[in-house]
């Protein structure tokens, strides 16, 4: 179900899922040169890994990382150009390389296997890919309007432009699974106020009256709060840029969406005041199961028991704490008292993370971590402040299951 294979510059895993290739690819470039020598190099290994796994042109998320805003819009030239009609969704997130490179590509390929896929591309904002009456919309890049200040008020923009960007394509914002949420100065305070606490507040008010999923996931009662598994992560500059995964399947009840929780962890929507005056609304985890099937999408997780940071100062400890989270977030024991028995994951079931490093000193550590305990799984490692000053990594990434 799950192969992984990685060669000089390029990692990847490919996928076999509901009758469909999956291909998760990660590119570095392998040596220096301008930024359009690097962007070239990177997309031709992973455009060779699609000719090689016979899904060519089926590309349809992709996150580009790179060092400077100054960056984004040659960037931006140079995908559209190499791509032509054959856009993904891309992000570009204002993340430095951890190995010094400018630039490191994460995409996601969804290929033709036994079943039929259709895809639909819309730009470079929006890409709609429809397989066994699934339809999945990959959003990403959403901004806030020009003439907006303030995070809040730029936070209730993005999410604003993101549901008109999915109403577009017919799909409602509480069809939402997977966000991502890019904060530039994410600890850095704004009228007194931490910039990330206001995206809390804002994501709080948006959130309000939203049934994510609603009448998706068997055996939860309905009072039960559902959020999409997120991840909300510190970027160079002052931007803010939002991203997303939705799911339309109207035509398909066998199909479950179990926000998961961590029974080590204190779900982030029960944080204490103290850590935020209105709590981050995201699940530790999303799980997407149909019949003997499970994808599940791991939301940005760090070095916290409880709700209280552990190991502060202590980069490898950390990465361990983290990596041993995701573990029992993604275990059988959990999947099961959420009522997804048998499709329970282990750490080699994870087809593709990205390690956020605050420091880059820590890189080499955290890299070394998670190279012993996850083997040549396709990594991407970025500098990137995490929500708590005492938060030295976070991770996040997708693991796939099948019942035996």
């Amino acid at each position: 179900m799950l192969r992984k294979v990685s060669r000089d510059g390029c990692g990847y895993s490919v996928v076999e899922l509901y009758d469909v290739r999956h291909v998760l690819a990660v590119a570095v470039p392998r040596g220096g040169g301008s930024l359009e020598v690097q962007a070239h190099d990177a997309l031709r290994t992973i455009e060779a890994v699609h000719a090689e796994e016979g899904t060519r042109g089926s590309i349809v998320h992709q996150a580009v990382f790179i060092p400077t805003p100054e960056l984004v819009p040659q960037c931006r030239e140079i995908i559209r150009d190499f791509y032509g009609d054959e856009q993904p969704a891309t992000s570009y997130v204002v993340q430095p390389p951890c190995d010094g490179k400018l630039l490191a590509v994460e995409a996601m390929g969804v290929g033709r296997g036994m079943g039929e896929v259709r895809i639909e591309r819309f730009g470079d904002q929006a890409v709609r890919v429809t397989h066994n009456a699934l339809s999945w919309l990959h959003c990403a890049n959403v901004t806030p309007r020009d003439d907006v200040t303030g995070v809040y008020n730029q936070t209730i923009s993005a999410m604003s432009r993101m549901r008109g960007v999915l109403a577009k394509r017919g799909i409602g914002f509480d069809r939402v699974i997977r966000m991502w949420n890019y904060l530039g100065s994410i600890v850095e305070d704004e009228g007194g106020v931490q910039r990330y606490k206001e995206l809390n507040r804002a994501r709080t008010a948006f959130f309000e009256g939203v049934h994510f999923l609603r009448g998706c996931q068997a055996g939860l009662p309905s009072s039960a709060e559902v959020y999409p598994a997120a991840t909300g992560i510190g970027m160079q500059g002052t931007g803010l840029m939002l991203g997303c995964i939705a799911l339309a399947m109207d035509d398909r009840p066998d199909v479950v969406a179990m926000p998961l929780e961590n029974p080590n962890q204190t779900a982030a929507f029960h944080y204490g005041a103290r850590y935020s005056p209105k709590s981050p609304k995201f699940a530790r985890a999303m799980a997407l199961s149909c019949g003997a099937f499970a994808t599940i999408f791991v939301s940005g997780t760090a070095s916290i028991l409880g709700a209280e940071t552990v190991h502060p100062g202590d980069a490898e400890a950390q990465t361990r704490q983290t990596l041993d989270n995701i573990e029992a977030l993604i275990s059988e024991r959990n999947l099961r008292q959420h009522g997804l028995p048998g499709l329970g994951a282990r750490l080699e079931d994870l087809g593709m993370i990205r390690v956020y490093v605050k420091r880059q000193d820590d890189y080499e550590t955290a890299r070394a971590v998670c190279r012993a305990r996850l083997g040549d799984l396709p990594m991407v490692f970025a500098i990137a402040d995490v929500c708590r000053p005492d938060l030295l990594v976070e991770i996040e990434g997708m693991a796939f299951s099948r019942r035996k």
